[in-house]
């Protein structure tokens, strides 16, 4: 098994964080895939068949959105390659509603070929991963000029804020800091991000407690807890359970961590 991640390319840096690749020599490993706030894509390179979530056959190219609890996939011997947006990447680049495509993905290939682009065929006529990727990173930059979205800027800016505090920043605060009224910025969010102001925020403090626990940069729970601003330890691990699937302590005993937030399950 081994992971790489890899910086995006200059020319897609506003719109991605990072690239990964996942090659697996084994017959089937399987993973869960931990919210974190960002919508994602992922090309599985190999026959059909060989990647399923939740028991359910995937695509071999998928386009995911949001996820606001955790999923178990599969995966065969084959490479992946992923590609994480940042969290308001979905409408400036697809021009797609992200609340669509919450917690579910689509085939990407469905919606490429029917703006006249083929893309699992292309890809799975590339030789190399490197070539791949660079498909893949054209065919993004494409449809980011084709659509011509500019992100939405009282979006992005909240964004940022609650990704700068740990989810700790007061939403009241920013909606009167930007003159804009609770409806108007869930609205907003529905459709550039895909799940509301409030849901973000508890995953950007999720997010900062799971760092915390896996950098081990505590003496006890209650500890992440409270700095995290869950109101007592219970709290915290109802919340870890929710968007990770098992409790912390669990999630400690899982020696696999393959990636950030997709670790490998021991069974």
């Amino acid at each position: 098994m081994r992971y790489e991640q890899i910086p995006a390319p200059a020319y897609l840096s506003n719109y991605v964080r990072y690239i990964w690749t996942l090659e697996s020599g084994a017959m089937s490993h399987q993973f869960r895939i931990i919210a974190d706030g960002s919508p994602g894509l992922i090309f599985q390179n190999g026959p059909a068949g060989l990647f399923e979530q939740n028991k359910k056959e995937m695509p071999n190219v998928l386009l995911y959105g949001q996820s606001t609890t955790h999923a178990e996939i599969s995966m065969g011997k084959s490479t992946m390659i992923g590609i994480c947006f940042f969290p308001g990447a979905l409408k400036s680049i697809f021009d797609l509603n992200a609340n669509e495509l919450t917690d579910t993905c689509m085939d990407l290939d469905l919606f490429a070929t029917r703006h006249g682009y083929y893309l699992r065929e292309q890809l799975l006529n590339l030789e190399s991963v490197s070539d791949q990727i660079n498909m893949l990173c054209t065919y993004l930059f494409a449809q980011i000029h084709k659509n011509d979205r500019k992100p939405d800027g009282h979006t992005d800016y909240v964004l940022s804020m609650m990704i700068r505090s740990k989810g700790m920043v007061s939403l009241k605060v920013l909606q009167k800091e930007l003159n804009v009224s609770e409806r108007s910025l869930e609205r907003k969010f529905k459709q550039h991000v895909g799940i509301s102001p409030k849901m973000f925020s508890r995953i950007c403090s999720f997010q900062a407690s799971l760092n915390q626990l896996k950098n081990n940069e505590y003496e006890k729970l209650s500890d992440i807890a409270y700095e995290n601003g869950y109101s007592d330890q219970s709290h915290f691990i109802r919340t870890f359970k929710e968007f990770a699937g098992f409790s912390p302590y669990q999630y400690q005993k899982q020696p696999h961590n393959v990636a950030d937030n997709f670790p490998e399950l021991v069974k």
